[in-house]
């Protein structure tokens, strides 16, 4: 979401472009000038959905925008974000990241009601429940904290009511959300390489259960909610947030490096090259070479036009992506040692069909690394992991998997050191894919225990709290 007083469809478009790694089904920006609210959304990737004809008809100073990668609702037209409500003369639009665990209940509960629904994502819920609590409420604040109290599950949402941004974030902080100063005005995004590419300034995190809200004037914020813990995902820092990213007070980088230097610790091997499976895996192979002191070399070159085969929605597009992505450098494979680092193994199949093409370029040894511990449940909070017999790693021991996958040796992370490496603490994280125990209420599963309260709180209206916050950070 972005307040601009030199208008905001262009910022919008850079900031969905730098955020492209989150999604690349669909994309769309909505944005509002006097009393009318422009949306442009549609199926593909930030640069196919967009040109500076749609980009120039998107008038206003206020906007938001979104890129999908579908986790609840099919891949449909319909569900492309950011949906729009109008209501007693306001125009409501809202885009969110996460998943929500509730979502049936809820839409049941609201149908009976009456209410109509034009998607099966759990993103019009959300819009639905804040639109419907502004028919009573005297303010967004209130209907925010109502919906807040209705919802279950991950959350990082930006909302633009006429000419003001909103944007709030789960009580756990699950899903990333943070702000940025540029030059017009301000920006809320789910990383902060969405204010780098507007060469704005990173003020600090959206604190969880935080309400943000940007207008011409400013900011200001309200803590709706508190929590006895925090449960930021843990795969932000695996997988899914770019390394260049500050997520919740770290650089990503940093961390997987560590994670690198870890996995050497736990595992040393004679090897001849350290290789990494570009790009997630770069910074763990740069912290493994640092550590073993053996020679950084990339045997796999990436495809820089291809997109992420994790986030491709079937398995046989995944595994016809993987020749495509990927192609070995020979001359740096043929008759080595190699010491294979990845960020996470998954389903497993991209695994086997890597290691297959580094032992066809000649390795003679593969020894995979894998920056994650064994993933065996399923992610119910935002990432695509839905079944269990989905995951190779899932009711297999260690040896079992590297058989599978065909490596010399397989050695994960330990839980332990990964959490070390983050630096927040396992009861600030969320584990629920590595540990089977998630933050909060899944019918079926083991849950943690959480207590969330609901707060007041005071408006903050300058830009001084939010300084506070950051040197507190």
């Amino acid at each position: 979401g972005i307040v601009d007083a030199g208008g905001v469809s262009f910022p919008l478009y850079y900031a969905l472009y730098a955020l492209q790694h989150r999604g690349q089904e669909s994309a769309g920006i909505s944005t509002f000038e006097g009393t009318t609210l422009y949306t442009h959304k549609a199926q593909g990737l930030v640069a196919e959905v967009f040109n500076s004809h749609t980009l120039q008809d998107l008038r206003g100073n206020a906007g938001i925008g979104h890129v999908r990668y579908p986790t609840t609702g099919s891949k449909v037209p319909e569900n492309v974000q950011p949906f729009n409500f109008r209501y007693q003369g306001l125009d409501l639009s809202i885009a969110h990241n996460g998943n929500l665990v509730n979502t049936i209940e809820l839409r049941e509960e609201y149908e009976r009601r009456g209410q109509i629904f034009c998607t099966t994502t759990d993103t019009e819920i959300i819009g639905s429940i804040i639109a419907d609590a502004l028919r009573t409420s005297k303010s967004m604040e209130d209907a925010v904290r109502l919906c807040m109290r209705r919802l279950r599950g991950s959350y990082a949402a930006v909302a633009l009511l006429n000419e003001t941004v909103y944007a709030f974030r789960d009580p756990l902080g699950i899903k990333p959300l943070c702000i940025g100063k540029i030059d017009g005005g301000y920006i809320v995004a789910s990383e902060s390489v969405a204010i780098d590419a507007l060469d704005g300034t990173f003020i600090r995190d959206v604190r969880p259960g935080e309400l943000v809200r940007i207008d011409e004037t400013g900011l200001s914020s309200i803590q709706i909610a508190t929590a006895n813990r925090t449960a930021y995902c843990i795969f932000e820092y695996i997988y899914f947030a770019r390394a260049d990213s500050v997520i919740d007070g770290t650089l990503v980088y940093d961390v997987r490096r560590r994670i690198g230097q870890k996995l050497h610790d736990a595992a040393p091997v004679e090897a001849d090259t350290v290789c990494p499976v570009p790009d997630s895996g770069i910074a763990y192979a740069a912290g493994y070479a640092e550590r073993s002191g053996i020679p950084f070399v990339e045997g796999l070159m990436k495809n820089r036009y291809m997109g992420r085969t994790f986030i491709m929605p079937t398995q046989q597009q995944r595994e016809r992506a993987v020749r495509i992505k990927l192609n070995t450098v020979r001359g740096n494979l043929k008759d080595k040692r190699v010491v294979l680092v990845d960020d996470s193994i998954v389903r497993g199949t991209t695994s086997r069909r890597i290691v297959n093409m580094i032992r066809d370029a000649g390795a003679e040894e593969i020894h995979l690394r894998v920056g994650s511990p064994p993933i065996i449940a399923p992610c119910y909070l935002g990432v695509d992991m839905p079944t269990r017999t989905e995951l190779i790693a899932s009711g297999r021991e260690v040896e079992a998997v590297r058989a599978s996958i065909g490596a010399t040796s397989l050695t994960y992370i330990p839980l332990e050191d990964l959490v070390e490496a983050i630096g927040c603490g396992d009861r600030n994280l969320c584990t629920g894919c590595l540990t089977g125990c998630y933050p909060v209420d899944i019918n079926g599963e083991k849950s943690c225990h959480c207590v969330v309260d609901y707060v007041a709180g005071t408006h903050q209206s300058d830009l001084s709290a939010f300084r506070a916050g950051k040197e507190r950070t």
